[in-house]
């Protein structure tokens, strides 16, 4: 880190330029504009600096040669990365032959070697040993760079807390644990994002009709908003929205990023369906090829997890029989372990444990499809399921308990995400009091349940399970839930997200 704000401070002095390079997701969209955004507040005049952003479908993840060029046209003395780099040396190489300098932030796994930089600025470094800070996202190292310059006076004391709600939709959005210094980043992110002074996320927020602001509606509405342009277009269109400094046109790129939402939903749905359609493997692990958006493919083997609580591929058709796609898993099936083990059957591929991304050759997939499950079944894994299931950490038959004032308590707690799981309730000795089928296509659920006191508590659950959808008024059952609230015409009133129902 002094390194690298030493650095900075020699190309505030020469009044030299700065490419800063990013990444297609939400986390590689936020990091880059903090970035830019703490460059300025340290001095950096705006005309110095740049943002190049990959493309997901050409560039695919981490530095790509087309920076070169970029650099070189811009005319940059300097690179600093956000959310990538880490493994990027042969491009790091060639920015040190043409004499122009790199400062790398990133979060990801690094290699045997780091590349030869002024600096790499990442938590996962093995000569790094602070726990609290192993699990910051892309955005969270960029913010501490953000603060490494405030402790050397380049930034006003204080100003950069402005940026954490950058820091805090980047967190939850990339999925990283909300424990130690991201709960602390998180919770005051919270309290400026409620503030946020960027039109970009006031349009945003506005044109979702969000009326509350937490980890769930950040990350199951805002979050795939701003990924929604670098699935299906260009990621450019977030970083323009969180960039833009007035509201008309912060409105327009909010309002084009509801238009490409509902596209990518309507893809996913289509290839949902068609995959829905096909005879349900017997094998452990569920890979599935076809011609769709490469854009919605984790997505879409998220979902087959969820429905056949198996790990799942999704590949697509791409040029020349080559097939791409991503994976999804949970448990103890380590992806990145999998595709090891697979590696003479694909191009290449990576990623976590949960989530990796593959390129595979067409005559290669039956090959592919059969390593994958071997792996599977040689590491004798048993009862993987528990991992999906919800579990209740209290049992709750006065529903009266579960007013607002418990409500409010709650979100103290905020925010929620991994390690630091929303609390989930178990209602017992419970009747239902009324059931509704919700949606064009009647496969959302509301049910509204009673207990022995007269209380009631309305429950929903979206797109619910055939089961789910055909109870009656008879039926005995245990909900599983947790806490939501309702803001209808300014009235707030708790209600319930059913995440399962023992019957």
């Amino acid at each position: 880190m002094k390194k690298a704000t030493a650095r900075i401070k020699t190309a505030i002095k020469n009044q030299e330029k700065i490419l800063i390079y990013g990444d297609y997701d939400v986390d590689g969209v936020t990091a880059s504009t903090l970035m830019e955004e703490a460059l300025k507040l340290a001095g950096v005049k705006p005309e110095n600096i740049e943002i190049m952003l990959p493309d997901r479908f050409i560039d695919g993840y981490g530095m790509s040669p087309k920076l070169i060029k970029a650099a070189e046209k811009f005319g940059a003395n300097l690179v600093v990365t956000v959310d990538c780099g880490s493994r990027n040396h042969e491009i790091v190489n060639e920015l040190n032959e043409l004499k122009i300098d790199c400062i790398i932030t990133d979060h990801h796994e690094v290699g045997e070697t780091l590349p030869e930089t002024i600096a790499v600025i990442n938590p996962k470094r093995k000569d790094f040993k602070d726990e609290n800070l192993k699990n910051l996202a892309g955005v969270g190292v960029a913010f501490k760079f953000a603060q490494a310059l405030a402790k050397e006076n380049l930034i006003q004391n204080g100003q950069e807390k402005w940026l954490l709600d950058l820091v805090l939709v980047g967190t939850i959005c990339d999925s990283m644990p909300l424990t130690a210094e991201n709960h602390i980043l998180g919770f005051y992110g919270l309290k400026v994002l409620q503030k946020t002074r960027r039109p970009g996320l006031k349009e945003l927020i506005k044109s979702a009709r969000l009326k509350n602001l937490n980890s769930e509606t950040i990350g199951f509405v805002i979050g795939p908003r701003l990924n929604a342009a670098g699935r299906l277009e260009t990621a450019n269109l977030s970083l323009n929205l969180l960039r833009a400094d007035n509201n008309p046109t912060a409105a327009a790129l909010a309002e084009k990023l509801e238009t490409l939402n509902k596209k990518r939903k309507t893809e996913q749905n289509l290839a949902l369906k068609e995959i829905e359609e096909r005879p349900e493997t017997t094998e452990p692990v569920i890979i599935e090829t076809g011609k769709w958006h490469e854009g919605i493919l984790g997505i879409v083997a998220g979902r087959l997890v969820e429905k056949y609580e198996k790990p799942a591929f999704v590949l697509s058709e791409t040029e020349n029989g080559i097939f791409k796609g991503s994976g999804r898993s949970f448990g103890d099936f380590n992806l990145a372990e999998a595709l090891n083990f697979a590696k003479d059957s694909i191009i290449g591929g990576g990623g976590h444990a949960a989530a990796a991304g593959v390129k595979v050759e067409q005559k290669n997939l039956y090959r592919f499809r059969e390593t994958i499950n071997e792996y599977y079944k040689s590491l004798k894994l048993k009862d993987q399921k528990k991992y999906l299931k919800k579990s209740a950490d209290l049992e709750v038959e006065n529903l009266a308990d579960l007013n607002l004032d418990f409500l409010n308590e709650l979100k103290q707690l905020e925010p929620f995400g991994t390690g630091n799981e929303e609390p989930i309730f178990r209602l017992k000795n419970i009747q239902i009091a009324e059931i509704r089928k919700m949606g064009a296509e009647e496969n959302h659920l509301r049910l509204d349940v009673r207990d022995k006191h007269g209380n009631t508590l309305k429950l929903v659950a979206f797109f619910a399970p055939e089961n789910w959808l055909n109870l009656d008024y008879e039926a005995k059952i245990e909900p599983i839930i947790k806490l939501t609230e309702n803001d209808f015409n300014g009235i707030k009133s708790p209600e319930a997200q059913i995440l399962d129902i023992i019957i």
